[in-house]
């Protein structure tokens, strides 16, 4: 079968290293579009932080974000899938990383929230153009909603193998623990991934497993690729995604996505 939905990852993936889209990943993702290939983003960003590139690549489709913990509508924001932490396990996280002395932040209603301004936040802040909002404790907004996401930041790459072990262990049945980076841990609901957002999308857009391209370079981009028809790694991704895929394209400096788009769906 030919492919019918491209789902891209964009940090490290669409994105190169000054966090832009390269005019020939542009060009090849507008051609593909013409051919009627749907194209959408498959992103650990917040929906506010992605919708930006959707705009610019004229897309008109549900956005995969927070890695699936919310899905929604890049024009109408409509919400197509909400996946949202449960608040008792949240609550116990919190309150569990705060004992290690683990920093952490977290995301409620597409907002990201920090206790304290600290240098990695106000760098992610940057990298992603969305403000930090300070607030005295993060379990008391557990009262009034629920969390789409933690954050938790490590300094030593030897305790965030040792913390996603511990994690894992303990609340591995319930959680979507996956290391996203060499110091990042990202905590969401069980569901929460880019696999089940991109069945979602297929679900309702009558896309076969076998029409799906999905591009990326990370851990939480892993369950995707691997389902996916055309898996697809960047030549920058770590090797346990290169691994799993059906095809390693070029880096993202080197406009892979674009390659990798040429290659399976403009010469196919």
């Amino acid at each position: 079968m030919s492919i019918r939905l491209i789902a891209l990852d964009l940090d490290d993936t669409l994105l190169n290293s000054k966090h832009q889209i390269a005019p020939p990943c542009v060009s090849a993702i507008q051609e593909a579009r013409k051919k009627g290939v749907l194209v959408t983003l498959a992103t650990g960003r917040m929906f506010r932080s992605a919708v930006g590139f959707a705009h610019e690549l004229e897309i008109d489709l549900p956005l995969i974000t927070y890695q699936g913990a919310l899905v929604k509508h890049s024009l109408s924001e409509k919400t197509i899938y909400y996946k949202p932490l449960p608040t008792e396990l949240s609550r116990e996280l919190m309150y569990f990383l705060k004992e290690i002395g683990v920093y952490y932040h977290s995301y409620f209603d597409d907002q990201l929230y920090v206790e304290a301004f600290t240098e990695d936040n106000e760098k992610y802040a940057s990298i992603t153009g969305v403000e930090r909002i300070k607030v005295d404790s993060l379990v008391d907004l557990l009262e009034s909603r629920p969390a789409l996401e933690i954050l938790a930041v490590v300094p030593q790459k030897k305790q965030l193998s040792h913390l996603v072990d511990e994690l894992s262990y303990r609340y591995g049945e319930h959680l979507n623990i996956s290391r996203f980076k060499k110091r990042y841990l990202e905590i969401l609901n069980k569901e929460a991934t880019k696999l089940h957002a991109l069945q979602v999308i297929c679900r309702q857009y009558g896309i076969h497993q076998s029409e799906v391209m999905a591009v990326g370079d990370n851990y939480n981009d892993i369950s995707m690729i691997e389902w996916a028809g055309l898996g697809v790694a960047m030549g920058n991704a770590y090797p346990e995604v290169k691994k799993i895929a059906n095809y390693v394209t070029r880096s993202n400096d080197e406009q892979g996505v674009a390659e990798a788009i040429h290659r399976f769906v403009l010469r196919g």
